[in-house]
Order: C-alpha cells, then sequence, then structure tokens
C-alpha cells in the first residue's frame, strides 16, 4: 500500500540541506547503530537538493538501517554518507557501509518487492522497493556497489533545483 502511495501522495517538492537530512536519518534510526556500536561519518560538504523531503528522510532511514542490519561481524563497524561527483548534473550520493556485501549476482534483485536476501532478518522485504521508488519519483536514479565480505555501497542521485526535476510522475 505504502509502495502504490509514492507518486500520487506527494509532499511539496522543496530546497534543503542533504547533509542536515542525512543527520536527520541518522538521529532517528540512532538506536539500531548504536546497538551495532556502528560509527556514522555525514559529510558535511554536499549541497542541497529539491525534492519531497519526508519521503527522502524515508530514504535515509531505510538506507542507514539496512547497512546497521547487514553488519555482520565487523569488529570496527561504520556507514558513511558523502557525494561522489555527478551524472547528467545531478549530485551522486552515496551510503558506504563495510558489512557483510551482496553478491553481484542479487543487485538488481535487491530492489524489487518483497525479496529478502536473508528470510531470517527482519523486516518485509519492501523496504528497498520503496527505497527506489521514492528516487525515482523524485528524478534521480539509485544503484548498488558491492563485494561479500568488503560492504556495500548504495549510490543515488537528487536533483539541486526544479529545472532538473521531472514535470510529471507517473
Amino acid at each position: 500500500l505504502e509502495l502504490s502511495r509514492v507518486g500520487r501522495l506527494k509532499n511539496e517538492s522543496t530546497n534543503f540541506s542533504f547533509a542536515e537530512l542525512a543527520s536527520e536519518a541518522s538521529e532517528l534510526v540512532q538506536g539500531r547503530i548504536m546497538e551495532r556500536g556502528v560509527a556514522v561519518h555525514v559529510d558535511q560538504n554536499l549541497p542541497d537538493v529539491y525534492g519531497d523531503r519526508p519521503r527522502l528522510l524515508e530514504v535515509l532511514q531505510n538506507l542507514l538501517d539496512n547497512a546497521a542490519k547487514f553488519m555482520g561481524n565487523q569488529k570496527e563497524p561504520y556507514i558513511e554518507i558523502g557525494r561522489d561527483g555527478d551524472e547528467d548534473g545531478k549530485p551522486i550520493f552515496y551510503i558506504r557501509d563495510n558489512g557483510m556485501g551482496i553478491p553481484s549476482e542479487h543487485f538488481d534483485r535487491v530492489f524489487g518487492l518483497f525479496n529478502k536476501l536473508d528470510p531470517k532478518t527482519d523486516g518485509t522485504g519492501i523496504g528497498l522497493a520503496l527505497v527506489k521508488r521514492i528516487i525515482e519519483v523524485n528524478g534521480g536514479r539509485i544503484w548498488v556497489q558491492s563485494e561479500v565480505g568488503k560492504g556495500s555501497t548504495f549510490f543515488f542521485t537528487l536533483p539541486t533545483s526544479a529545472a532538473v526535476q521531472p514535470d510529471s510522475v507517473i
């Protein structure tokens, strides 16, 4: 139901600080982060973005929660939020962890609805499908790079102004 609402029930798009959004999201998942002893670093030199702030907060919460949840037995767990260049005039943001990692054959599958790579973990398997939909509705794209045992990096683009925002939502 939540997935079907994304794109139909949209909050007003605004300009806001991505660094502040990232800090807020990490505070909201502080319980899981502290439980796992994860160090979180947010690059403060991140650009402002344009989009549906409440929905994009959900994106970051979900990505941070997953990073902490799938940390494995990492002795010095960390999550880093930063920027890695631009694509089509949009900054490329990333959330990188040093957790369990994802086998390459599952890179596309992780964004599918109800696809859980580990059925024993909590959650519904809808989180990354929701994340993908929110990013796309806000005019960006998302992808993952990962290596088993070395962690995962989720990359995504977001517009910085209404000029690079899609005109209509499908």
